[in-house]
């Protein structure tokens, strides 16, 4: 099962996106790091805003890239299943710091996280 469970917005100036978008929704974010990010939850989905920092990073996820996040239950059967079906995954599975995930991109070159909170049988979580 998947559902919506995060949308990841970078932008070059967070301060002006937390302004805009508490005007749009009408609330403060559930939480911030002045600076640095800032997270509104939606009817249940997390709009995540990140400052973009255009680093490099080696951590081996796509850097400073608006995508969205869908939640399932076992990110590697997930990607069994879309390798089947000739989908490619650009990175993972992979185990990270916010649980166990995989990226690959739809037709537009849009990224889309697939994300699990939970470890899969036989593993204790996150690496």
């Amino acid at each position: 099962m998947k559902r919506l469970e995060e949308i990841a917005l970078f932008t070059s100036d967070i301060d002006a996106a937390l302004r805009f978008y508490r005007r749009l929704l009408g609330n403060d974010p559930v939480s911030s790091q002045p600076g640095e990010t800032a997270t509104f939850i939606v009817n249940g989905v997390k709009l995540f805003l990140h400052q973009k920092s255009y680093a490099e990073l080696e951590s081996g996820w796509p850097a400073d890239e608006d995508h969205l996040a869908f939640a399932v239950d076992e990110v590697d059967r997930e990607v069994e299943t879309l390798r089947a079906s000739g989908c490619t995954i650009e990175v993972g599975p992979r185990d990270f710091y916010w649980g166990r995930s995989a990226y690959l991109r739809d037709p537009d070159g849009r990224l889309v996280e697939l994300h699990q909170t939970t470890a899969p049988p036989g593993r204790d979580g996150p690496a």
